[in-house]
């Protein structure tokens, strides 16, 4: 048998180069922000820089205008003016405790602009007053009691006030409550000068001191009737009784 010649493969040829690429033929269109520079193909060119930051939107008119305005504030004002300030306030509170009205516009509106100042003074007032008739080895503990008394007291009968569906804050209450005591410091301050004239005054004192209280409980139910609904009114002006008859008990003995 004859053996067929072996037939080698035609040797294979490397594919062609790629062409190189030009980038000269492309043309590139600058972008925003972009320098330009003076090239070959482009001499006239001139070297420039464009910033890349935008400018702000102007400013409207009003802007400006509240820029210019001076911005005041009470750290900027005298301490006088301050405490003149705040010695109105307290006055104009006060007119509202003394001179009380069911139908009064702006009372709430008035006294939710609480503060403590006014609540504190009558407190101390009346505890300097009291303590100055005591006796001297108590005079110290019948001031400390009636501060505790006027201030715990009008923080029990918020607390049932808002237990009760009040319609204000805990220190507007409290606010409410320091105030209404003025009439009974009236009624102390009455009683020194009546105790200092004639002898026998204990008539005349319970007298001041029973106006002071009705003075001083009336303000105060004014101002809770408008806060509490009219079905728990009776469980919320009882404490108040309570609170304001215990002082004038003790503006009484003084």
């Amino acid at each position: 048998p004859t053996v067929p010649p072996v037939v080698s493969p035609p040797p294979s040829t490397p594919p062609p180069p790629p062409p190189p690429c030009s980038t000269s033929a492309l043309p590139v269109s600058p972008g925003p922000g972009a320098r330009s520079w003076p090239t070959a193909q482009n001499p006239s060119v001139a070297l420039h820089h464009t910033p890349l930051a935008t400018s702000p939107p102007p400013r409207s008119k009003a802007m400006a205008q509240m820029d210019q305005s001076p911005v005041f504030t009470t750290l900027d004002e005298k301490v006088t003016d301050t405490i003149m300030r705040d010695v109105r306030q307290v006055a104009s509170k006060l007119k509202v405790v003394l001179l009380p009205r069911e139908n009064q516009e702006g009372i709430l509106q008035k006294l939710k602009e609480w503060d403590l100042w006014g609540p504190l003074m009558v407190c101390l007032t009346l505890s300097i007053m009291l303590s100055i008739t005591a006796p001297p080895d108590q005079a110290a503990l019948v001031f400390a009691g009636v501060f505790v008394l006027v201030w715990c007291g009008a923080a029990v009968v918020t607390v049932n006030a808002q237990l009760l569906g009040g319609t204000i804050s805990f220190f507007q209450s409290v606010c409410i409550l320091g105030y209404c005591v003025f009439p009974l410091d009236v009624a102390c301050f009455a009683g020194l000068l009546v105790k200092g004239m004639f002898t026998n005054t204990i008539v005349t004192r319970t007298i001041i001191v029973s106006v002071g209280f009705v003075w001083s409980t009336r303000a105060s139910v004014v101002f809770m009737s408008q806060i509490i609904a009219p079905e728990r009114k009776v469980l919320a002006v009882f404490p108040v009784f309570l609170f304001y008859i215990f002082i004038s008990w003790m503006v009484l003995i003084q």
